[in-house]
């Protein structure tokens, strides 16, 4: 597919003062959701961990969830109604709380860390 896909949206994760990192959303994983999130792009906000499986930030983000799963692989992103958090799946995950699935890290996953105080960025690829 080509970069200007409709289908795929190309983004970028900066860790303030660190690593970045490649992000893919894919429209037709969860179309209403996708389309919520590339709207509201730039993003910032806090990034958390969730035991050592999960990297996420909090947005203000309000839409219902969307095609719900709970089985997550490494390198998934989905998208918690409940908070409005966009999480990122550092290894295979089972989910107590069902997730939409929007997309995936295609590129340095392996240096996602996160400490308290760590700030995430979300903006478009190339800008």
């Amino acid at each position: 597919m080509s970069a200007g896909s409709v289908s795929k949206i190309d983004l970028t994760l900066s860790l303030k003062n660190k690593s970045t990192f490649t992000l893919e959303l894919k429209r037709h994983l969860a179309p209403k959701t996708v389309g919520t999130i590339s709207r509201s792009i730039p993003l910032e906000g806090n990034a958390h961990m969730m035991g050592s499986s999960i990297a996420y930030v909090d947005t203000a983000i309000k839409t219902g969830g969307e095609k719900l799963k709970t089985q997550f692989k490494k390198g998934d992103i989905a998208f918690l109604a409940a908070n409005g958090s966009i999480c990122f799946f550092i290894e295979d995950v089972s989910s107590t709380k069902p997730m939409t699935l929007i997309g995936k890290v295609t590129a340095n996953l392996e240096n996602l860390k996160v400490k308290p105080g760590d700030i995430f960025t979300i903006t478009q690829a190339g800008t």
